[in-house]
C-alpha cells in the first residue's frame, strides 16, 4: 500500500496520476522494446475507453450533468471533457449501445479490440436495432479481433447491407447529401479546400488522381504535395482535352466487386466493395452496371452463364445510335447533353433485359440515381418519350444541394 505525502494511503486518482508520470521514461527506454510498450499504452488506453463508457452510461441515466448547468451530456463532455462535438456524440452513442452487447464491452474492457472498432459496432446497433447486432455479434467480434478498424468497417457496412438494404440505401443518399466543396479566397499566396465527398465520389477523385501521383525520380515531394500537384493537373488536362496517362498498361477505371447477387439485386446480398476504399449499395452498382464493362462474375451459375461481356456493355457503334436518338437526358425537364450521360436499361441487364436501341434510354448522373437510388422508373411512351414514376413508397432522395 502506498502513502501519500500526508501519510494516509493513496487514492486511486494519486495513484494513477504518480504511475501516469512513470509512462514516457518507460516507454522510451533504449532497449530495442518501443514498440511492445506503445501496444501496450495503446491497450491501457482503449480499456479506459471501456471503463469510462460505462461510467458514461451511469451519469447519462443520473442526469447529473445538469447540476452544472448542463442541458445535455453531450454538451457536458464538450465542456468538462474537452471533446469535440463529434468526439462527444460518439462517446455517448458507445455508452448507450456498448451495454447491450456484453461480448463487444468485454472485450474492449480486456483490450482485445480497440475502441474504434466498438465505435463501428455502436454505429451499425444504432442503424439496425441491438437485437440484429446480437445475433451475429460473436462473428463480427471474431471479425474485429483480426482487422484494424477500417477493414472492419467494410464488415460492419456489409452486415448492414444484407439485414436492411433499404435503411442501408437511405444512409448512403444522406452521405451523399452531406457533400460539398469550398475552396477559399487566395491568402498569403494560398488556397484552402475544404470538402467532403460520399464514398462513390471519394473513390472516384483517388482513382484519377492516383493515375497522376507516380513519383518523379529523386523525388522530393510529399505524398500530400504529390496529391495536391496531381489534383492541378487533373484540372489542366480537363481544361486542354488531354486525358488521363495509363496506369500499368491500362486506362484508369473505377474499380467495383460485387457479388453476382448483389448486381441481380437478391435480398440478403452483399454491398459492392469499391478498390479505392468503401462500400457501396447494390443499387449504386446496378447503376455502375448500367453501362460498364464486368470483368467476371461468379456466384449465380445462371447469371453467368446467360449474361456475356457483348450483351451487357454498351458499344461505341450502339452508344453513337443511342445519343443521335435521344441526343440528352431523357428524364422530363433535364437539358444535360447526350456525352455527359449514362447509358441506362430500361430493364436492367441482370433481370434479363437485352443491350438493345430498345431498352436503352440516356440519364445524367442525378437521373441515374432517381432511377436506382431511389425508386423512380423510367417508361417508355408510345410517342417516343419517357414517363418518370414515382416510387411507390417514400425513399430518403439524395439532395442535390451542396
Amino acid at each position: 500500500m502506498s502513502l501519500s505525502s500526508s501519510g494516509r494511503p493513496e487514492t486511486l486518482p494519486e495513484r494513477m496520476d504518480r504511475d501516469l508520470d512513470d509512462v514516457p521514461a518507460w516507454i522510451r527506454q533504449g532497449d530495442g522494446a518501443m514498440g511492445e510498450r506503445l501496444i501496450k499504452a495503446r491497450e491501457w488506453i482503449d480499456r479506459m475507453e471501456a471503463y469510462f463508457a460505462d461510467g458514461l452510461r451511469s451519469f447519462d441515466r443520473s442526469g447529473d450533468y445538469g447540476a452544472d448547468g448542463a442541458l445535455s451530456v453531450t454538451s457536458w463532455l464538450r465542456w468538462k471533457c474537452k471533446l469535440s462535438g463529434g468526439a462527444a456524440m460518439e462517446r455517448v452513442e458507445v455508452a448507450r449501445q456498448l451495454n447491450q452487447l456484453p461480448k463487444f464491452e468485454a472485450a474492449l474492457a480486456r483490450g482485445d479490440i480497440g475502441y474504434q472498432h466498438a465505435a463501428v459496432m455502436a454505429k451499425s446497433a444504432g442503424h439496425l436495432g441491438v437485437a440484429a447486432v446480437r445475433k451475429e455479434e460473436a462473428n463480427l467480434l471474431t471479425a474485429a479481433q483480426t482487422m484494424d478498424p477500417g477493414q472492419f468497417v467494410g464488415v460492419a457496412k456489409n452486415f448492414e447491407h444484407r439485414v436492411d438494404a433499404e435503411g442501408a440505401l437511405a444512409e448512403a443518399n444522406r452521405a451523399y447529401g452531406r457533400r460539398y466543396l469550398h475552396i477559399s479566397e487566395p491568402q498569403d499566396g494560398a488556397v484552402r479546400l475544404d470538402g467532403l465527398l460520399d464514398a462513390e465520389g471519394g473513390a472516384t477523385l483517388k482513382t484519377a488522381l492516383g493515375a497522376l501521383m507516380k513519383p518523379a525520380k529523386n523525388e522530393d515531394r510529399s505524398s500530400g504535395q504529390r496529391q495536391a500537384d496531381a489534383l492541378v493537373e487533373l484540372c489542366r488536362r480537363q481544361l486542354s482535352g488531354k486525358g488521363l496517362p495509363d496506369v500499368a498498361g491500362q486506362r484508369p477505371h473505377l474499380i467495383i466487386r460485387a457479388s453476382a447477387d448483389t448486381v441481380a439485386g437478391l435480398a440478403g446480398a452483399p454491398a459492392g466493395q469499391l478498390e479505392a476504399g468503401g462500400t457501396i449499395h447494390a443499387e449504386t452498382v446496378r447503376r455502375f452496371a448500367c453501362d460498364s464493362a464486368i470483368t467476371r462474375i461468379t456466384g449465380r451459375a445462371e447469371l453467368e452463364h446467360e449474361i456475356s461481356q457483348a450483351s451487357r456493355t454498351i458499344s461505341a457503334s450502339l452508344r453513337r445510335k443511342l445519343e443521335a436518338r435521344d441526343d440528352r437526358c431523357v428524364f422530363e425537364g433535364c437539358d444535360m447533353p447526350g456525352r455527359w450521360t449514362d447509358g441506362h436499361h430500361l430493364i436492367h441487364w441482370a433481370d434479363g433485359g437485352p443491350t438493345n436501341l430498345e431498352n436503352l434510354a440516356l440519364l445524367c448522373r442525378g437521373h441515374h440515381i432517381k432511377v436506382h437510388e431511389e425508386g423512380w422508373r423510367l417508361k417508355r411512351r408510345d410517342d417516343g418519350g419517357y414517363s418518370a414514376i414515382p416510387p411507390p413508397r417514400r425513399v430518403m432522395a439524395r439532395s442535390r444541394s451542396g
